[in-house]
């Protein structure tokens, strides 16, 4: 069951807050939930497993531009070692 909640915020708190769930590709509210959720310590298991498939969506090994290549990194380590 879902329950309906209302908060007093500043103005500029709620703005940087609201730029950090679009950086994290969220709503607001989905991380207020989220953290109330940790907060309360019950996730259930719908939730764990909605959790993780989220996060099994986000690509993986993946630094800004960069991503990471296997070929690349063995020939810097067989460079790095003399071979």
């Amino acid at each position: 069951m879902s329950v309906n909640l209302t908060l007093s915020v500043d103005e500029d708190v709620l703005e940087r807050a609201r730029r950090v769930a679009q950086h994290q590709g969220t709503s607001l509210n989905a991380l207020v939930r989220d953290y109330l959720e940790r907060l309360a310590g019950k996730k259930s298991g719908p939730d764990l497993a909605r959790e993780l498939r989220e996060m099994f969506k986000k690509p993986a090994g993946k630094f800004g531009d960069w991503k990471w290549n296997r070929d690349e990194i063995y020939q810097e380590r067989l460079g790095r070692y003399g071979r």
